[in-house]
């Protein structure tokens, strides 16, 4: 490691901006292939926003990114993050829905039309259906995740052939759903979540308990056109080889990042934190390496950008490099996912009025979900635009220290409160750092009239508002998914038309973020693909699986 009075440049093959989970599984994937790699984070440790914290003495959680079911199967795999220490654990139920006092809805292996038929019958038949129309979807798409989508190019050369045979590829994978599965893809591009349920089920607690993933840090009503796609790129995940499951990693989030950044410096890469980029270097029209903030120049074949792609294109690269259409497309790229983060240290478990006792229940190593109705949800987001944030949120709360003890002290518990809506900029010009706490007692107060008492548990708190979520992980608008996934920033389009293969318009620049396809949640996919692209890149002529 080169001192920072030596002016003599490190240099390697690659290098990776930011030890987020995407940052570190391209890493890995780099040094596996025999690449000299190094990589950067500005924090002072890796995973960026899954990181496991003490936020409270006594009390850890993962202060950030949540829950798991999203990180691929092949990444687990290829990298053997269970050999490097990962474990998964299924929850004992998947979601938990008070509806009123008296009824709420419960789902899990087993359990799921049974409690639908507390509703309406007859959606609990529906639901099968609904179930295997959505999987088949999914598994169409799934193996679309780990590929680069269908790239835009102009001429004829052998860029737009091989983007012609991806296309085809993409193609014949679509043809396998026949014109009635396509014809449903596309209306699950385009169609709100309510429209789509709609076509499927008549009791609203069923819509509300699946209408919720469709709007999971994205800001926006489930009313509004697009947001079925969001619901289905919650149904990609899988834990310990179970589709449609959801999972929580023991020792939280950070759990993930430590087990990839150890399968990355296993293979030889190395990993500084407290190193913070101040611009990419720009040489004869190529990215060339980056200079730090204490005045370091480590130099590289490639870097390998994983960060929101407005602070990339906006902040480290210099403007007169890009074309003015790309840079406006980047100053325009939306962002903001109306997310509210807390992390809660509890003397004990919630008793819920639907579902009275203290004892662990399933129900509490469930996702609790508090937003009763699609209505209830449009009415929180509507209610956000208006005035900065809904005075009756949507809530999801997990319970993670009901699965793994380590997280908290015996008897007591951690929760982590998952809130929206919120804007992720306050009107009347108003900072978040002023309305931060009287929001976190308002999601408290929510919280505890679905379980009285809940309040008087709480011990210490930890607030995470959108400028929280910007300035401490880097996620622009306190974005979670590093830019909307709507239908025009999706697939080829992500981030814009002809730079979706994972390279960047600088020769020598890729993008392994959540800002590239498939997007965001803890996927490994971006991380796994921009690798995949680099290697073709540097090693054109050499097998890589």
């Amino acid at each position: 490691m080169a001192d920072a009075a030596d002016s003599t440049p490190e240099t390697y093959d690659a290098v990776i901006a930011g030890a987020g989970h995407n940052g570190l599984v391209c890493a890995a994937y780099l040094a596996r292939a025999g690449l000299r790699v190094k990589v950067l984070e500005r924090r002072e440790r890796v995973g960026g926003a899954a990181v496991t914290e003490e936020f409270h003495p006594g009390f850890r959680n993962s202060v950030c990114a949540y829950t798991v079911s999203l990180l691929n199967p092949k990444v687990i795999a290829d990298l053997d993050l269970h050999g490097h220490g990962l474990k998964i654990i299924e929850r004992p139920a998947m979601n938990f829905l008070p509806v009123s006092d008296g009824a709420y809805l419960l789902t899990g292996h087993g359990r799921t039309k049974k409690e639908i038929a507390k509703f309406f019958r007859q959606d609990a038949e529906s639901y099968e259906d609904f179930c295997t129309h959505l999987d088949r979807i999914a598994d169409a798409l799934r193996v679309l995740v780990l590929k680069p989508p269908p790239n835009v190019a102009t001429g004829l050369n052998l860029t737009t052939l091989r983007e012609l045979v991806n296309a085809a590829s993409m193609g014949k994978q679509l043809n396998r759903l026949g014109l009635d599965g396509q014809q449903e893809l596309l209306d699950i591009l385009t169609l709100s979540a309510a429209e789509f349920l709609d076509r499927w089920f008549e009791s609203e607690p069923i819509k509300a308990l699946l209408g919720f993933d469709s709007i999971v840090g994205t800001y926006a009503s489930p009313f509004d056109p697009g947001t079925a796609y969001v619901l289905l790129h919650h149904a990609f995940g899988e834990v310990n080889g179970k589709k449609g499951v959801w999972g929580h990693a023991v020792g939280g989030m950070g759990a993930i990042s430590d087990a990839i950044a150890e399968a990355a410096q296993s293979h030889g890469a190395d990993i500084e934190t407290g190193a913070e980029i101040s611009d990419v270097l720009i040489e004869h029209d190529r990215a060339a390496g980056v200079e730090l903030k204490d005045g370091r120049v480590v130099r590289a074949r490639v870097i390998a950008a994983n960060m929101t792609l407005k602070r990339l294109y906006t902040e480290l690269v210099a403007k007169d490099t890009l074309s003015p259409a790309f840079s406006e497309r980047m100053e325009h790229f939306k962002y903001g996912s109306g997310t509210f983060r807390m992390n809660v240290a509890l003397s004990g478990l919630p008793n819920f009025k639907c579902l009275p006792g203290v004892d662990p229940g399933d129900h509490h190593g469930a996702g609790i979900i508090i937003a009763p109705s699609l209505d209830y949800m449009d009415r929180a987001y509507r209610d956000a635009r208006d005035r900065g944030w809904s005075s009756e949120p949507v809530i999801e709360m997990l319970i993670p220290s009901t699965i793994d003890p380590t997280l908290a002290p015996p008897g007591a518990h951690v929760a982590s409160l998952f809130c929206q809506h919120v804007a992720p900029a306050l009107p009347d010009g108003r900072s978040w750092d002023e309305a931060r706490d009287e929001v976190a007692n308002l999601m408290i107060a929510t919280v505890d009239r679905y379980a009285p008492g809940f309040a008087k548990s709480v011990i210490a708190h930890q607030i995470l508002s959108p400028l929280d979520l910007d300035r401490t992980f880097g996620l622009t608008g306190g974005d979670i998914f590093h830019g909307q996934l709507s239908l025009n920033q999706l697939f080829s389009a992500r981030p814009a038309l002809g730079y979706a293969a994972y390279r960047g318009p600088i020769k020598g620049l890729y993008h392994c973020g959540s800002g590239a396809h498939p997007g965001g949640g803890v996927t490994g996919a971006p991380g796994h693909n921009a690798a995949h692209a680099i290697l073709r890149d540097l090693k054109p002529f050499s097998f890589f699986s």
